[in-house]
This record gives structure tokens, C-alpha cells and sequence, in this order.
């Protein structure tokens, strides 16, 4: 996900997007930890974006 589709979001859908992006971190680590998980690279990426959502949020806040 890039940071400039993120601008474009409001802050509700950009909530709404972080609690889906961290079920899906919740929900690739328990694949990780049972041996389920196909591209352990996910992890990081979607960390990223929480990261950048987060951003994006602090900085409408601003």
C-alpha cells in the first residue's frame, strides 16, 4: 500500500484500515508460529503498513 492511496483515505477509513491490518498481523503470526505460513515476508510488509497508516493518521491529526 502505498502512503499517497493512504492521503486519500479519511481518518475513520484509515482506523478502520489499521485494526484489519493488525487482525491480519495477528492472524499471519499465529500461521508463523503453527508452521501454516507460506511467505514469511508478509509480516514485515504489513507491519510497513500499519506503520505508514499510522503516519498517515498522525499527520491529518496535525
Amino acid at each position: 500500500m502505498k502512503a499517497k492511496e493512504l492521503r486519500d483515505l479519511s481518518v475513520d477509513e484509515l482506523e478502520k484500515k489499521s485494526a484489519d491490518l493488525n487482525e491480519e498481523l495477528f492472524n499471519l503470526r499465529f500461521q508463523l508460529h503453527t508452521g501454516h505460513l507460506e511467505s514469511p515476508a508478509r509480516i514485515a510488509q504489513v507491519k510497513k503498513d500499519i506503520a505508514r497508516v499510522y503516519t498517515v493518521i498522525k499527520e491529518k491529526s496535525a
